[in-house]
């Protein structure tokens, strides 16, 4: 076995394979953002709004929760255990939205999706900062967020021209059925564990040296409240996920309403986290030369 060295140039081909895994990540919960609000009020006769975005609320908390658990238990267990299983909680997904006789199996569908995405997502960020140590994290971040979002938009425009040509479901989601299947296959048979590339991180600095590890509550506070700049960062993450939220559970309806058709619908969705993604690949490298709070 050859000898574990950091850096994105010495670990390229695992680097891009968990770049090319998040993609498919990001492709999973693309499925539902042209073509679930409207699901929602055309055939499961729902007139309200706020029965509609309740799978985002089921969504949203389950992957805030997960993604505190998982992320810790990565730690302990490791990274690729983690991401297996994330990509098990997928597999259901399509089905239960696809053969779903009431509105509240979309929340199940949703909150299986958000333990697939808090434990999926995180996994690749995670692996992908552990492979290429400290210089270029910037850099590994922002090629993930990129393949995740733009994902994420193709997928929210393939979707709606489905629907636009045949139906809201099932057609749109069999594609989920690939996703999942290829994305268990991936991450069981070709990815490897990377949990010892932060141990030798961790080994070559002497600022964590010690062995003494910070509670979860402590750590829970010095990055939700304590410290200032990390404070100012989940506020930006927070505000940034609200108009996430909105924009998935809302856009299409109001569009809708507005005659549009669901393939148009879906174009104009895929612009954002199209957008989104594009501009990490320039973000990313920036922090690295400049800092991340410029």
């Amino acid at each position: 076995m050859s000898e574990m060295r950091l850096g994105l140039r010495e670990n390229l081909p695992q680097f891009a394979l968990l770049v090319v895994l998040n993609a498919f990540v990001g492709a999973m919960v693309g499925l539902e953002r042209t073509v679930l609000p409207l699901l929602g009020e055309r055939e499961f006769g729902l007139s309200s709004k706020t029965a509609i975005t309740s799978f985002i609320v089921s969504f949203g908390v389950t992957k805030a929760i997960i993604n505190l658990i998982a992320a810790r238990a990565s730690d302990r267990i490791g990274r690729k255990p983690i991401l297996v299983v994330g990509w098990l909680f997928a597999l259901p997904v399509p089905f239960l939205i696809i053969y779903a006789p009431a509105w509240w199996w979309i929340d199940l569908a949703n909150v299986l999706l958000g333990a697939n995405q808090a434990m999926a997502w995180s996994m690749t960020v995670i692996m992908k900062i552990d492979l290429v140590g400290p210089k270029r994290r910037g850099l590994a971040l922002g090629l993930n967020e990129f393949a995740g979002y733009f994902a994420v938009g193709v997928m929210s425009w393939v979707t709606g021209y489905i629907a636009a040509h045949s139906a809201l479901r099932p057609q749109p989601f069999y594609l989920g059925i690939v996703i999942a299947v290829v994305g268990i296959a991936v991450s069981s048979l070709f990815v490897r564990e990377t949990r010892p590339y932060a141990h030798l991180e961790a080994a070559a600095s002497p600022q964590t040296s010690s062995s003494v590890r910070p509670s979860l509550q402590n750590v829970f506070y010095v990055t939700s409240l304590g410290n200032v700049s990390l404070f100012a960062a989940c506020q930006a993450g927070l505000v940034n996920n609200l108009n996430d939220g909105m924009s998935w559970g809302l856009y299409p309806l109001f569009f809708a309403a507005y005659g549009l058709g669901v393939g148009s619908i879906g174009i104009i969705k895929a612009v954002y986290p199209i957008v989104w993604g594009v501009l990490q690949v320039v973000t990313g490298p920036l922090s690295d030369r400049f800092g991340r709070k410029e």
